[in-house]
């Protein structure tokens, strides 16, 4: 089966400071994998990356069997969640509509065809009744929803979720990874998904991509999530405990921490 996404000995770094290298994986048409980390590890330099808004240093990024470009509607990408972001002048239909044309030059062509596809979305995120609302007035969670409802409105065969649950309370976690992982199965997405913590979106995970001091691991959450795995990865001990169902990493987090995160 061809990938949708191949990532061939890639490595970023700067000056001296090696973010990442020798990464290898291609992620499977309908594949969910979580992309996991400490501070600074490149995680969301690595989207970046395949977005093409940041040059490897080396290696190759291809997406659909060709080098990744940048502007394509095929890849739905779904930001962290900033304040700063409910400042912005726009309505909610308008923000979606940015997922089909935003990528364009010059201003956005409004058409019933580009109406019916907006308020679909919206739809399915259960969320149509946004539409007019300013997303100035839109709850940190409401935000989320209107973010993946303009990442699926092209039918992206890849969806980038940058921490897409950062900041929200755990019901709205259970419900926006529930969005994401559930339009991704009904399309046939690939996910590729950023998250601190696996617990969340743990039912949806078909592997998980773990980065760290400039290496990586890549498995099934039982093969990766290890205390011999992640101390090895980290070179230094690591606890990887099973409690309830839920999954700690005691010490990984503490360690290595940068505070250009924001960026990496």
């Amino acid at each position: 089966m061809t990938g949708v996404l191949s990532v061939q000995h890639a490595t970023l770094r700067f000056d001296d400071r090696v973010i990442w290298q020798g990464l290898d994986f291609e992620i499977q048409p309908g594949e969910f994998i979580a992309l996991i980390g400490a501070n600074g590890s490149g995680k969301s330099m690595l989207l970046k990356s395949i977005l093409r808004q940041q040059e490897l240093t080396s290696g190759s990024i291809e997406f659909l069997g060709k080098p990744s470009t940048s502007g394509s509607t095929k890849i739905g990408y779904i930001p962290q969640h900033r304040s700063t972001d409910s400042h912005l002048p726009l309505r909610v239909f308008d923000s979606v509509r940015f997922g089909l044309d935003g990528h364009r030059f010059g201003l956005p062509v409004s058409s019933k065809n580009t109406r019916a596809l907006v308020l679909a979305a919206l739809e399915q995120v259960d969320a149509l009744d946004l539409a007019d609302k300013p997303i100035v007035e839109l709850s940190g969670g409401e935000m989320q929803r209107v973010r993946v409802a303009q990442a699926i409105i092209s039918k992206p065969k890849l969806i980038l979720a940058d921490e897409p649950l950062s900041a929200l309370d755990l019901n709205h976690q259970q419900i926006v990874s529930g969005l994401i992982a559930d339009q991704a199965k009904k399309q046939g997405s690939a996910v590729l998904f950023v998250t601190h913590d696996l617990n969340p979106i743990a039912d949806y995970v078909d592997r998980v991509l773990y980065l760290a001091q400039g290496r990586y691991e890549i498995g099934t959450t039982d093969e990766v999530m290890q205390s011999e795995v992640l101390s090895n990865l980290y070179g230094t001990e690591i606890d990887v405990v099973r409690n309830q169902g839920r999954i700690v990493v005691l010490g990984a987090h503490d360690h290595n921490h940068h505070d250009d995160e924001e960026w990496l």
